[in-house]
């Protein structure tokens, strides 16, 4: 059996506000649509099930989040996600500038749960709080990657 990581998929309280944030840090809406009908129940498992939806892609054309914004049956508020939760953790991202990436998450009122920390020289990370209460992670590495400097 071949398998592949086809998405990653967020329920989020504003469509709008996370495609925005989102598509700040480069990632590309690939499609939009409002689902509805038998067939959505089916696959969703909810009745009524109504949402709008975006799919966005990462520059490079491997990854993509498919977002919801439900509109039947409402929107369950939760507490955020903290880190050590069972379940759905984080979205990670690698980025060549985690500053620059902090600054845009920052115009969206996005901050990090605690800063910047170094991971043994090789990486720069940092979680934020994204919309919704997403987190979502930033690696940043530390030196181009296959570069061997011991060599």
């Amino acid at each position: 059996m071949d398998i592949r990581l086809e998405n990653v998929g967020i329920a989020v309280r504003d469509l709008e506000a996370t495609i925005a944030f989102f598509t700040d840090l480069g990632l590309s809406v690939v499609g939009r649509d409002t689902v509805s009908g038998e067939w959505a129940d089916t696959a969703v498992g909810l009745d009524g099930n109504h949402a709008k939806i975006a799919l966005l892609q990462t520059p490079d054309g491997r990854s993509r989040l498919e977002l919801f914004e439900y509109l039947h049956p409402a929107a369950i508020e939760t507490e955020p996600t903290l880190p050590n939760e069972i379940g759905m953790h984080r979205v990670a991202f690698a980025v060549d500038d985690i500053d620059e990436a902090l600054a845009i998450a920052a115009r969206h009122d996005c901050h990090p749960l605690r800063g910047v920390a170094d991971y043994q020289g090789v990486y720069r990370l940092s979680y934020v709080r994204g919309p919704s209460g997403i987190i979502v992670m930033f690696a940043q590495a530390m030196q181009p990657q296959g570069v061997d400097e011991s060599a």
